[in-house]
């Protein structure tokens, strides 16, 4: 069997046991429907992943490292200032889930977090690596803003980043509870205050 029919099939396992494991759970999720869902004999599943705990890590980096990559270059993009590269990245996921007669959003790393987190170190310690990664992309642009005069001089960059993360999870979270995206507007309109351009120090 060649290295790449190896690799699609431990990407097809990880794509469908990912989409079930989001919408069921880690504990309502067992093998045995990961298995059924990649329409593959229960034995593949263990070639590829020494358990259903390593399957959920490498699921997230397989998921997240590519959504990373895609967030590193739109907050790098140079046609853009730096404050410009974090809204627009904002407004397009805000525009994407607008155009949703119901929007929805499921996300498997917080259902693993909120599942897991204190029962399973390696879970924990993976979903903690992608969310520190997230939120230093994030920073380094505000801190490019910051020195553009873009942002106050005293602005803490790692902790507005911090905070901006987690606003907007919590601002995903409302719109699957309430099936509208105004929160998502709210998060906007909030973030452009944010990053409102810095008064410069007058001598």
């Amino acid at each position: 069997m060649s290295t790449s029919i190896r690799l699609d099939k431990r990407d097809l396992i990880l794509s469908k046991g990912a989409h079930l494991m989001t919408l069921r759970g880690y504990h309502g999720t067992g093998v045995l429907e990961i298995v059924q869902a990649a329409g593959i004999p229960k034995g593949s599943f263990y070639h590829y992943f020494a358990s259903k705990e390593d399957f959920a890590v490498q699921a997230l980096v397989y998921l997240y490292e590519p959504r990373l990559l895609r967030y590193t270059a739109a907050l790098s993009e140079p046609a853009y200032s730096p404050r410009a590269r974090i809204l627009n990245f904002y407004g397009n996921l805000r525009e994407h889930f607008s155009r949703q007669e119901k929007p929805e959003y499921h996300c498997f790393i917080g259902s693993l977090s909120f599942e897991m987190a204190d029962d399973c170190q390696p879970i924990a310690q993976q979903v903690e690596s992608i969310l520190e990664r997230s939120v230093a992309i994030l920073a380094q642009c505000l801190r490019e803003a910051r020195q553009a005069a873009e942002l106050a001089p005293d602005t803490d960059c790692t902790a507005l980043a911090e905070f901006i993360a987690n606003a907007w999870e919590g601002a995903l979270m409302r719109m699957k509870v309430r099936g509208s995206a105004a929160s998502l507007d709210v998060f906007l309109n909030q973030l452009e205050r944010l990053l409102a351009p810095g008064i410069p120090d007058i001598d």
